[in-house]
């Protein structure tokens, strides 16, 4: 397991539970008691947790502008996600005009996908890959490539889309929050993000979100609740339920 892997697992760990002993660490990760301290230790100078005798609390802290890297995002609840995508796959019917945004829940569509009378416009060079392969229809937006999560971003990319009316749309979120509605860490990625849904039509927009993007945020908003549906994995609670429309996978 990569450190960087390590260290996200224990802050999900101490976030979800507020609070976590190194034992409680070490027997969820099968790893030894020197090597969750040594975390901890690094994730509390990182400003990430608190480091207290014995374990660590979490840390209550503003939208995060940090954008993990797609290797360590598809590491993260990949059953969940594969479900998500799945119930989202199977959405995709005949005669659509599909958009599917970046990221690791929309890369895992790109596995169930098979509806062959339907065209694709993607901006991510690795699901234009996987779909072309399977003899389907894709259109590869044109753009700014970014390193760490592989989209295709900038005025080029939103100049694009905007020439396109989708009656699906497909889109992963780093947050799902009550008062800053869905948010990514990057403004280029949220523009796009953005133009794409607002050219989606009503009742095809959906937002792919496994239970632990609820309560968090980034720092940049990219749509509010209205007129987007959420595919998720596990109900988030009431709170949620009264305010957008969740659909379980």
């Amino acid at each position: 397991m990569l450190t960087e892997e390590r260290k996200l697992l224990i802050l999900e760990e101490v976030n979800k539970r507020k609070s976590a002993t190194v034992q409680e660490l070490k027997d969820e990760l099968g790893v030894s008691e020197s090597t969750i301290r040594r975390d901890i230790t690094a994730l509390s100078r990182e400003g990430r947790l608190v480091k207290v005798f014995g374990g660590a609390v979490a840390l209550e802290k503003p939208p995060s502008s940090e954008e993990l890297s797609v290797l360590t995002k598809e590491s993260i609840n990949k059953d969940e996600k594969l479900r998500i995508a799945q119930y989202a796959a199977s959405l995709i019917v005949p005669g659509d005009y599909v958009y599917l945004d970046s990221g690791t829940t929309t890369e895992y569509m790109t596995g169930f996908i098979s509806e062959k009378k339907a065209t694709y416009v993607t901006n991510a060079v690795s699901h234009a890959k996987d779909l072309v392969r399977k003899g389907l229809k894709v259109l590869l937006i044109g753009g700014e490539l970014k390193e760490n999560t592989e989209a295709i971003v900038g005025a080029d990319a939103i100049l694009h889309i905007q020439k396109y009316h989708f009656t699906k749309g497909f889109f992963g979120t780093n947050g799902v929050n009550m008062k800053l509605g869905f948010t990514t860490p990057d403004v280029r990625e949220a523009l796009v993000k953005r133009v794409a849904i607002e050219n989606t039509q009503a009742g095809g927009r959906f937002i792919l979100a496994d239970h632990d993007k609820f309560g968090k945020s980034s720092a940049v908003t990219f749509a509010d609740f209205g007129g987007a549906v959420i595919i998720t994995d596990k109900f988030p609670g009431e709170v949620y339920g009264n305010a957008v429309d969740i659909r379980l996978a």
